[in-house]
């Protein structure tokens, strides 16, 4: 039976998994292992509920680093974990989340307060998340994951913002670019085979235009930046030193600017790990740190 305060829930907010109706994590075979640690956060008494982000499984368009339409998803799992019969979930939780799964948790952790007033955030916990999207869009223009991640990014906005992928991809380049837009990631080692295999789609130039000059991408990324609004709650931020997708200055920066805000920030670096693995190499930290969030333990902080 459930503890008499409920049991508290933690919202796992996911990486990158694809643009595609086809791309939910709930459709794939070993969803679960996404989350990191899971036999051992279920071991300890949570609920989990992990959402797929719209247009994820649903008919529709995913809006992939839509900062709103994330954190509204992230809620609304809680809100449906809690009504769901027998879970005992209470309306206190904390939400974690990588890459675009960690921009998803800082959002969430900004519209908390206001989009679901019934539900009590403990914490926000980010692993190599996506911050100054137009900073990282940049630095990452030309390597195969950036390409890849562009590509999906380009076409998502364009179904969602009624605007041609044509203003940004040269005309010869629009099947390569259709083909990386419609790929699901399912594991690390997927995502390796299918940037190796589309190596050769990637040598020509793709974009005639840089997206971080060109409006409305420029705009959609500012609007899209976390950091904009208060916290909401503490947070918690784990960075590979060897990420070359999400770079650690851009989220060493990222990080000063939340404790300016007031914020209380426990940050941790993870030597030598690279984007892949920040979730995984940070779990058992993150968990420790959420488990004292629940009890009410006052948040350490590492800003200066």
């Amino acid at each position: 039976p459930a503890p008499a305060g409920g049991r508290n829930v933690i919202a796992w907010a996911h990486p990158t998994s694809g643009v595609v109706q086809a791309c939910a994590p709930s459709l794939m075979p070993d969803n679960a292992g996404m989350i990191w640690g899971l036999a051992d956060i279920l071991a300890k008494g949570y609920v989990v509920v992990a959402t797929d982000y719209p247009g994820l499984g649903t008919p529709g368009i995913h809006p992939y680093l839509i900062g709103i339409s994330e954190a509204r998803a992230v809620l609304d799992s809680v809100r449906a974990a809690r009504a769901l019969p027998n879970t005992g979930a209470s309306n206190r939780f904390a939400v974690w989340g990588h890459s675009q799964g960690g921009h998803a948790a800082l959002y969430t952790g900004e519209l908390a307060a206001s989009y679901a007033p019934e539900l009590k955030l403990v914490g926000v916990a980010a692993a190599a998340p996506a911050t100054y999207l137009a900073e990282l869009f940049d630095a990452d223009k030309e390597t195969a994951t950036g390409k890849e991640l562009t590509a999906m990014t380009i076409y998502s906005w364009s179904k969602l913002y009624n605007t041609p992928a044509t203003t940004l991809v040269e005309p010869g380049a629009m099947g390569p670019f259709e083909q990386m837009a419609h790929d699901c990631i399912e594991s690390v080692a997927e995502f390796k085979a299918i940037t190796d295999a589309e190596k050769p789609l990637q040598t020509e130039k793709f974009l005639k235009a840089d997206p971080t000059e060109t409006e409305p991408w420029r705009g959609i990324m500012l609007r899209n930046t976390p950091g904009q609004a208060p916290a909401g709650a503490p947070v918690f931020i784990a960075q590979g030193t060897a990420d070359t997708t999400v770079h650690p200055e851009i989220t060493k920066k990222f990080g000063e600017a939340l404790c300016k805000q007031g914020a209380r920030v426990d940050f941790i670096w993870l030597k030598g790990v690279s984007h892949t693995f920040a979730a995984k190499d940070s779990a058992r930290q993150t968990l420790a740190w959420m488990g004292d969030r629940f009890r009410g333990a006052p948040a350490p902080s590492s800003c200066r």
